[in-house]
């Protein structure tokens, strides 16, 4: 079984290649190229101690914001720092939190470079959001007395099965922090049988989302551009639903001519590869950042970042992507605070408690196929009502549950870390 010190001494020899795939990457997608040298630890020296957030991307950023919000009303001297692995989760950091954090890149889990970010950014707590678990994270976390936590935490019994491969090097890495609250009481048993001492049982934070007083805002400019037409929002899409998409469109579009796609790629980057196939398949299309009129298209393309809500807001219906291929799904959450009907597909592995509490309580509609999500469209263009009363049942479905947020600020004052 690998131990953490063999896991250490890979990463130790494999350091020149990770300095060749940063650079590859960020000459294959340039904003991985941006302050590449902080993947390695490095950046400016603070001493300001902060309460560190790691929130991988767009989705676990989102999740973060109301807690940063919640911790700011509490502490309002309290700096917090946000890393982030993706460039696309560091642009939601500068768009919904601006000057308010403290933004770095996740350094690779090397010794050198833990230890380097730690040395020179001082946190005096770590909050690990999902599934994020580093071995030396924890081992260099743990040697300078930063406690850790791992917050709205998951793991499917794919990833225990994986993990459990290498027990050796995960177990001392939960045991050594300080908490970890799952989302629910599945997660938590898989939590503790990868060695976990303190284990809690927190809702999903992803419930407590803030009012989206912008998001609606902006979705009621969106419909006076739009006047009259049916709006079918399909969000966070990956390769091959936008073919699908297409397809149910034009069979949509027979009855309802007026009806608009508003198609967001989950990673605006493959927005080329969507173009060419919405050309392939003849349909007009507008490319949202050229804010060209799209009266006269039949699909708005969203090649831009930060206004998912913004659509959702002006949807009359609205699709979750990853969800019918094997991605794991995305938040339906963010379209039921909307008041958005919902429909996904049958992959919502990510998202699976919640998909199945909104199954249950009549908030949202799971289907196989295109098909099938053509059939479910349809029947809510048909009948208006029914899609109204669907998406009321989802905005009342996220109120009921909120609360866990609360918990999480009890959990972080039951600690001594201030």
């Amino acid at each position: 079984m690998m131990t953490r010190r063999i896991y250490a001494g890979i990463l130790f020899l494999f350091t020149p290649l990770l300095w060749i795939f940063t650079g590859w990457r960020g000459w294959r997608r340039p904003p991985y190229g941006e302050r590449w040298w902080e993947r390695f630890g490095w950046g400016a020296i603070h001493h300001d101690r902060p309460l560190w957030i790691h929130a991988v991307s767009v989705g676990e950023t989102i999740a973060a914001v109301p807690l940063v919000q919640a911790l700011h009303k509490r502490k309002p001297q309290l700096p917090i720092l946000v890393t982030s692995t993706t460039p696309t989760g560091a642009e939601i950091v500068a768009q919904r939190l601006g000057t308010s954090v403290r933004q770095h890149y996740m350094p690779y889990d090397t010794s050198a470079a833990m230890r380097r970010f730690l040395q020179r950014q001082q946190p005096r707590l770590c909050l690990l959001m999902e599934t994020e678990i580093w071995p030396n994270l924890c081992y260099w976390a743990a040697r300078f007395k930063v406690p850790v936590l791992l917050i709205n935490a998951r793991m499917s019994q794919r990833s225990l099965k994986g993990y459990g491969r290498f027990a050796a090097l995960f177990r001392p890495a939960l045991a050594s922090m300080s908490a970890v609250a799952a989302q629910s009481p599945e997660d938590a048993e898989a939590f503790r049988q990868l060695g976990a001492a303190r284990v809690v049982v927190i809702d999903n934070i992803k419930y407590d989302l803030p009012e989206p007083l912008e998001a609606r805002e902006k979705g009621r400019e969106w419909r006076q551009k739009l006047a009259t037409r049916q709006v079918w929002v399909f969000a966070s899409t990956h390769a091959g639903e936008e073919k699908m998409a297409i397809a149910v469109l034009k069979q949509l579009r027979i009855a309802w001519p007026h009806l608009l796609l508003v198609l967001i790629p989950r990673h605006p980057h493959r927005s080329d590869a969507v173009e060419m196939e919405l050309q392939a398949a003849g349909v007009l299309y507008a490319l949202r950042s050229r804010d060209i009129d799209v009266e006269s298209k039949n699909v708005l393309l969203v090649d831009t970042l930060g206004e998912v809500m913004d659509f959702y807001a002006a949807a009359d219906l609205v699709t979750v992507g990853g969800s019918f291929v094997p991605v794991g799904g995305h938040n339906p959450l963010e379209a039921a605070v909307l008041s958005c009907p919902i429909v996904f597909g049958p992959h919502m592995e990510n998202f699976r408690r919640i998909a199945r509490d909104m199954l249950d309580g009549g908030a949202a509609v799971q289907v196989d196929d295109a098909d099938a999500l053509a059939q479910q469209l349809a029947h809510w263009l048909r009948h208006p009502e029914i899609a109204q009363e669907q998406g009321s049942r989802a905005l009342a479905f996220v109120q009921k549950q909120r609360g866990s947020l609360e918990k999480i600020l009890q959990l972080l004052d039951d600690l001594d870390w201030s």
